[in-house]
């Protein structure tokens, strides 16, 4: 199945044999999901296996905690916290530099350890928790570390897609370098507000994100290659994945980092819950093997993974243009 429009596909990529024992099986999979990176650099998964238990459960926990007075989310302000964990409040953030900010709340959470240390970045560290929401904590680490298994399932594919041996990626993606963002975006107003979108266009910082959304609030936006907006309508029973800029980096370009934004017009609330998978902190992001050659020579400055996203939250998190 595709969600299909004039030149321009967004494919639906069953991953059943993901962990097949058949390594023809497994190719031909990396050999979708490559089409899908080249062309577009996005793409649906079906059969990923999160149950729909856990993602309930997790979904459940995010309406409770967007529910709650502004005042008592405030208390986890992200603004507050060195490793930028908590909750971000409505036009708290603003990813296009040209508008005035983003309609949506958000609260971050990265890998829960006690054993990190300052080579792992200052990214990382402990997450921030709200007071007296029971179960919020277990239920939303429940699917974050569902998410995260499937990340990691899904780096072997990549390098096969790239012609490597399916363990490239092992020795770069050791610390979980994975945040994971719940998002609530208000219905946006009728009257619409000059710079304001649910979330501006941009393209995501890490190596690629996995992100659930509601089957019955679209708001997700796709650019195509003629720079007009494809809606990447929800389709039951799936994860949405798209790549980020740290494989567009790796790649050379030759994995497509794609413009997105979302646009909450169905009138009801949309929630959507994403996780970012990225390289550990001090990961050199040098082209990979076979992503160079005379006639597409390297095109960005080597800088670490973590480094990159670093700097990318903090322009997020500037005042907005007003």
């Amino acid at each position: 199945m595709q969600v299909a429009y004039p030149s321009f596909r967004i494919d639906l990529i069953d991953l059943s044999n993901a962990t097949s024992t058949d390594p023809a099986l497994r190719r031909s999979l990396a050999a979708d999901i490559r089409n899908a990176c080249v062309a577009v650099g996005f793409f649906y998964v079906k059969n990923h296996g999160i149950p729909e238990e856990v993602i309930n459960k997790a979904v459940g926990a995010s309406e409770s905690f967007f529910s709650l007075p502004v005042e008592t989310k405030m208390k986890a302000n992200i603004r507050a916290s060195p490793n930028f964990k908590g909750y971000t409040a409505l036009l708290g953030e603003n990813v296009n530099a040209n508008n005035k900010g983003d309609l949506h709340e958000a609260f971050d959470l990265g890998w829960e350890s006690d054993g990190t240390s300052s080579s792992d970045g200052p990214m990382v560290g402990r997450n921030v928790w709200p007071d007296n929401l029971p179960g919020f904590r277990e239920d939303v680490l429940a699917y974050y570390d569902a998410v995260v298994a499937l990340g990691s399932l899904l780096f072997p594919l990549f390098a096969l897609a790239l012609d490597l041996p399916e363990d490239f990626f092992a020795d770069k993606v050791t610390k979980q370098g994975a945040v994971m963002r719940l998002l609530h975006y208000p219905p946006h107003p009728l009257q619409p507000m000059e710079g304001v979108e649910g979330i501006g266009a941009h393209t995501d910082y890490e190596c690629f994100t996995i992100l659930w959304q509601q089957d019955d609030t679209p708001a997700l936006q796709v650019m195509n290659t003629d720079g007009k907006w494809i809606d990447a309508t929800p389709i039951p029973g799936t994860l949405v994945l798209n790549l980020g800029d740290q494989l567009a980096l790796w790649t050379n370009d030759i994995f497509k980092s794609t413009v997105h934004r979302a646009m909450n017009r169905s009138g009801r609330r949309r929630y959507s819950m994403g996780l970012f998978f990225g390289a550990d902190y001090n990961v050199r992001l040098e082209p990979i093997p076979g992503c160079m050659s005379s006639d597409n020579p390297a095109k960005y400055e080597v800088v670490t993974a973590g480094d990159f996203v670093k700097s990318r939250m903090e322009a997020t998190y500037t005042p907005p243009r007003m």
